[in-house]
């Protein structure tokens, strides 16, 4: 995968989540792995599916689409995780992203990235960088802003996430 851009112009790689195109900057996309045994975690949000080896480094996998409000992802057989790198507290931190499939990489002008609507959008307006306009322009792909939508504060509370220690209980 070429991680090339331009002055004039960006790439992103895009991907599918439930039935709706979205698209991630390409310098942030580490590698694309076909989905396959995912650990399961106590104790962690909802939007984290689990973990998994990359290599010898365990890496949580979010489900992108319970993340951004959607039905949990269904796995097929063009599940695929995105492995990114998110900023988290001034560092660097290596995620997984659960996709239904990937798209392309597309090359956006400047140009051809437009504000988000202010409504109408089926996730938070925050977590988009733009919409971009594809082709002859009659179709959009929104641009996720993966620094927002896993913040480091949600991350640190995920982490923080653990089954409270039952007092012993008293009876009276």
């Amino acid at each position: 995968m070429s991680t090339q851009t331009t002055a004039a112009s960006s790439q992103y790689l895009s991907f599918i989540l439930a039935g709706e195109e979205y698209a991630l900057g390409i310098l942030q996309v580490k590698e694309i792995i076909e989905y396959d045994t995912v650990t399961r975690v106590p104790g962690t949000p909802v939007w984290v599916r689990g973990v998994f080896n990359l290599r010898g480094s365990v890496v949580p996998v979010v489900d992108l689409a319970v993340k951004l409000g959607m039905a949990p992802s269904v796995l097929s057989r063009w599940s695929c995780i995105v492995v990114v790198e998110v900023k988290l507290g001034g560092e660097r931190v290596v995620l997984g992203l659960l996709s239904d499939a990937i798209g392309q990489v597309i090359e956006l002008e400047p140009g051809a990235v437009v504000p988000p609507p202010s409504f109408g959008t089926p996730i938070h307006g925050d977590y988009l960088l733009g919409m971009g306009r594809l082709g002859t322009g009659r179709k959009f792909v929104l641009l996720l802003d993966i620094d927002k939508v896993l913040s480091g504060q949600e991350v640190l509370a995920a982490s923080a996430l653990r089954a409270p220690v039952d007092a012993p209980s008293s009876t009276s």
